[in-house]
């Protein structure tokens, strides 16, 4: 998911020396240093539920921040097109202060949020192990508040279009019927290469969390590839709460 800035020049300067009647002679030279950079997670709208993409930020303390400012400069064209991504958050928004104190996040902003805002900004701050809950205007809110609009399985690692090695972690949270739900891995070529069941912490009723590692698998030429997770159906046995999750693959 979009990538880095350049920032800082440096220059150096060698001067000659020598007696009065000498010219003096040097050389500037400009090196361009790249930034350090924090990857950061936004979470925007899909189906009406919260999903997460990457974002790239200038390395710093006020990662809440960054984060936040980020959230309001709204999805990329790209991931409006290719990825039907949508945001409830108020165009024009200003992030006025984020302050983390106790394991709370205090988020002031220059508008009141909907639901499906508050989702977003709720999910996008407590992405750091620093912060437990999150106070926007006078309430207080935690993930679970927002259960209604978090996807039954909802893939915090890998993020769409990232760039993904063999083997695949897979990291994220499922409240699935019995915490069952299964995955494929797809190669370049469209290829299935891996697939079995995962069994997250917890799951009918209750949101838990998984952590799984796929198998070695080879890809035939650079390209994307694809997760797809899924829940069978306690019914018929078909797909449910589907997500396809594009990745960038390299052999």
């Amino acid at each position: 998911m979009k990538r880095a800035l350049l920032l800082g020049v440096v220059a150096l300067l060698a001067a000659g020396c020598g007696g009065d009647d000498e010219e003096s002679s040097g050389t500037d030279t400009t090196t361009t240093v790249p930034a350090e950079t924090t990857d950061l997670r936004v979470y925007w709208l899909l189906d009406g539920k919260v999903w997460p993409a990457l974002r790239q930020a200038e390395d710093t303390d006020a990662v809440a921040t960054a984060a936040l400012e980020a959230l309001v400069e709204g999805p990329t064209e790209d991931e409006a097109r290719d990825l039907s991504f949508e945001t409830a958050i108020p165009e024009g928004i200003e992030v006025h202060t984020v302050e983390i104190d106790g394991g709370e996040a205090f988020v002031h902003l220059s508008e009141e949020l909907s639901h499906d805002a508050l989702a977003q900004v709720v999910y996008t701050v407590s992405q750091f192990p620093t912060v437990e809950s999150v106070q926007v205007g006078d309430e207080s809110y935690t993930r679970a508040d927002f259960e209604d609009r978090t996807p039954a399985i909802l893939v915090e690692s890998p993020l769409a279009f990232e760039e993904v090695g063999s083997p695949l972690r897979v990291t994220g949270t499922a409240n699935t019927f019995e915490a069952n739900f299964e995955y494929e891995l797809t190669d370049t070529d469209g290829r299935i290469v891996d697939e079995t069941f995962v069994t997250a912490t917890s799951g009918s009723g209750t949101r838990g969390t998984f952590d799984f590692t796929t198998e070695e698998y080879a890809v035939p030429f650079a390209g994307v590839g694809a997760l797809i997770v899924f829940e069978r159906s306690a019914k018929d046995g078909s797909r449910v709460n589907l997500v396809e999750i594009p990745l960038r693959m390299t052999p």
